[in-house]
């Protein structure tokens, strides 16, 4: 009987799962479902793991009907989430997170940022643990939403008998075992994986050395972790006999899907989607300032990762785009033609760089720069405070202006990759080559643009759902089809087309990118003036 092994995604806006054969990574059925979120206050953004959970349910059943292979055939099951913060009390039941008291708000969304001030407070200290995180913890990792947490909403605090990494919730309620992630942990928790400990100094003066936090087993991902539970089995539509793999970030995920095929350590794998992850990987660690890591094996088993970041980048660009004056025409035209917004815009700017005479739709932009940084820049600057900026506005309302901002947004992201590449490259890293997966990737003007804009080819994978195999890799490590999860990445990844740089926009990019960072020091110098 041929074998199957299932990959789950968790995430911001949706579920989704991924039915693949254990021998060479094909994928069988994939289906989608779509999940709440909450926004009860600025900055504040909640999900509730009981909606994700049925979510997760909907997806896989609608997975295995569409990949119509038998039940006890799937052998494993992986997942990969957000690294959103989930809340449970006695008996597992949800508590809030949210000034709202719902307590089907119990998950602090990875994108919140509700815990700035527990973030400055952090990083103000002289704590060696953060020398991990690129010098400068982030209000998207644990701590500072715990502290938060702790501070403002202290019945929950002293209620809960779980704080876990959405992923870890995941396995938990499928396994019914509560083992944690080496992945989550290390990137999210400040878990020191090279020495297999805490930093219970650090922890302790946080007001974080606590027992529901660090009395968990921390296991490597991809690792066995026990059979669906009954309950679990029924939710799936799946057996018992169907082994549960200690889970991964998303965007890790994403890397193992991609990097089995890529020449390992002169490769960076861009995860797009909401935010976008850049995803390193080295023998040995190197520290970059203002770049997540070196965390080791939390991604490819045995090697250290370095995790770049931009953390406004698919949400970006449908703010821009929903921002505008157009998009309304654009929203109906491209239903009436059952096509996307984006590739309206795109016929738009190649339409546009005809009638103006331009070889390049990249010229579109010589006077309209964009800065990136709408939600805080995560990589390199490591600023949450970093705001975005849009320099050449006019007052024209009409669709050739809102096409030149869509594409000067996209530009400016690919400038911020560009930075991530040259801060990694200059610690140490030979990064030639860009391997990429995500929503971005299924939009030729964003690859073109990022390829044009690094410098660098950027190859896809086979696969285009990356993220998907990538927890698909590790069930097939879990289910005992692979001895390693090294093994089951170059048996299941592929590697598909590549789209190489113009040369001839290499000028043009280049002086963009100067404006780009200037755009960031003129800003530096505003706010301390501001002050």
């Amino acid at each position: 009987m041929e074998r199957f092994v299932i990959g789950v995604d968790v995430g911001t806006g949706s579920a989704r799962a991924g039915v693949f054969a254990v021998a060479d990574g094909a994928r069988k059925g994939m289906a989608t479902h779509p999940i709440k979120l909450w926004r009860p206050q600025p900055e504040f953004v909640e999900q509730s793991s009981g909606d994700i959970w049925s979510a997760v349910g909907i997806a896989v059943r609608g997975a295995m009907a569409q990949a119509k292979v038998a039940p006890e055939s799937v052998v494993g099951i992986g997942f990969d989430a957000t690294c959103s913060l989930v809340v449970l009390g006695a008996g597992d039941t949800p508590l809030t997170v949210s000034p709202s008291g719902s307590a089907e708000q119990n998950v602090i969304v990875w994108m919140d940022h509700r815990a700035i001030a527990e973030t400055d407070t952090i990083n103000a200290g002289s704590h060696d643990v953060l020398k991990y995180v690129g010098g400068a913890i982030s209000p998207e990792m644990e701590p500072p939403k715990l502290q938060w947490l702790k501070t403002h909403l202290p019945e929950t605090w002293e209620k809960a008998t779980k704080f876990l990494d959405l992923a870890d919730f995941l396995t938990y309620k499928a396994s019914g075992q509560d083992v944690r992630s080496l992945c989550t942990n290390v990137c999210k928790w400040t878990y020191l994986g090279h020495e297999g400990r805490w930093d219970n100094e650090f922890l302790a003066s946080l007001g974080l050395d606590d027992p529901r936090i660090t009395g968990n087993p921390i296991r490597p991902l991809g690792e066995r972790i026990g059979p669906l539970t009954a309950e679990a089995a029924a939710h799936f539509g799946l057996t018992t006999s169907c082994f549960v793999a200690v889970g991964i970030i998303d965007a890790h995920a994403g890397g193992l899907g991609l990097l089995g095929a890529a020449d390992l350590e002169n490769s960076i794998a861009l995860i797009g989607g909401t935010s976008n992850c850049h995803m390193a990987a080295s023998k040995e660690p190197i520290f970059v300032p203002g770049v997540w890591g070196p965390y080791f094996g939390a991604m490819v088993p045995g090697y250290w990762l370095t995790e770049g970041g931009q953390s406004a980048a698919g949400a970006l660009i449908d703010f821009v785009i929903e921002d505008s004056s157009e998009y309304r025409d654009l929203a109906y035209r491209a239903e009436a033609a059952s096509t996307t917004v984006y590739a309206l815009l795109n016929t738009e700017a190649q339409e546009l760089a005809v009638a103006e005479g331009l070889t390049d739709v990249a010229y579109l932009t010589r006077n309209l720069h964009v800065l990136d940084f709408h939600l805080g820049n995560r990589s390199p600057f490591a600023d949450p405070h970093a705001r975005g900026v849009v320099e050449g506005l006019s007052l024209d309302r009409s669709l050739a202006q809102d096409t030149r901002l869509y594409v000067a947004t996209v530009q400016a992201l690919a400038y911020g990759t560009r930075a991530i590449i040259e801060a990694a490259n200059a610690q140490g890293f030979t990064i030639s080559q860009i391997v990429a997966t995500g929503g971005g990737t299924k939009n030729p003007l964003w690859l073109q643009q990022h390829a044009d804009a690094c410098g660098l080819p950027i190859t896809l994978g086979k696969e285009p759902e990356s993220v998907l195999l990538g927890s698909a890799i590790l069930a097939a490590h879990a289910s005992g089809d692979y001895a390693t999860v090294t093994e089951a990445m170059t048996a299941m990844g592929r590697a598909g087309e590549t789209i190489l740089p113009n040369p001839a926009t290499r000028a043009f990019h280049d002086a963009k990118y100067a404006i780009w960072r200037d755009l960031y020091e003129s800003q530096k110098r505003h706010r301390a003036l501001m002050a």
